[in-house]
């Protein structure tokens, strides 16, 4: 016959200090994402690599710091990445309204956005409207269309105001949202 194999119990004392042994986790940040040179943000540096197009970092960078310079100018505020946080904050949706298929019929349900999809369409519709309008350089376009979300204005707003008048006019399907 086999002979049973029977556990040793730990003491209290022995579990803690298997416990205090392990190592800490190091906190993720993003995949290797650093700040930008010049504010030593990550979101400015989100930005830029948002507004990048074919690899052109160096042009995306020039073009997002001409326009801060210009949003200093404008507003008044020394400090033009304040301006840009706040804009970053206004244009962020809190609801959106997602196709939802029940028994044939598709019904747009209005879900709450979680914050990292919010940060990426407010980068997304802030840039959207910057390159809508022509005719002028793309610095002082981008540093308007930050100083109009700065100021609850601008396409990046209405765009957003679309976005929960819809989940406002469709909340009655909120019921599908699992």
């Amino acid at each position: 016959m086999a002979k049973k194999f029977k556990p040793t119990r730990k003491t209290k004392q022995e579990a803690q200090n298997q416990v205090q042994a392990l190592p800490a986790l190091p906190k993720v940040t993003g995949r290797g994402l650093k700040p930008d040179a010049v504010f030593n943000d990550l979101l400015c540096s989100k930005f830029i690599n948002c507004m990048m197009r074919q690899g052109r970092k160096t042009a995306s960078q020039g073009c997002f710091y001409g326009a801060m310079k210009i949003v200093g100018e404008k507003s008044g505020n020394p400090n033009p990445l304040e301006v840009f946080t706040v804009a970053m904050n206004n244009v962020k949706p809190v609801v959106e309204v997602k196709s939802k298929r029940v028994g044939g019929a598709t019904y747009q349900v209005p879900v709450e956005v979680n914050r990292k999809r919010a940060q990426s369409l407010a980068i997304r519709w802030i840039l959207e409207a910057a390159r809508g309008k022509k005719g002028r350089p793309m610095a002082e376009r981008l540093a308007q269309e930050l100083l109009d979300a700065a100021k609850k204005e601008g396409a990046a707003m209405t765009k957003r105001e679309n976005t929960h008048k819809m989940a406002e006019a469709n909340k009655a399907f909120a019921h599908y949202a699992w």
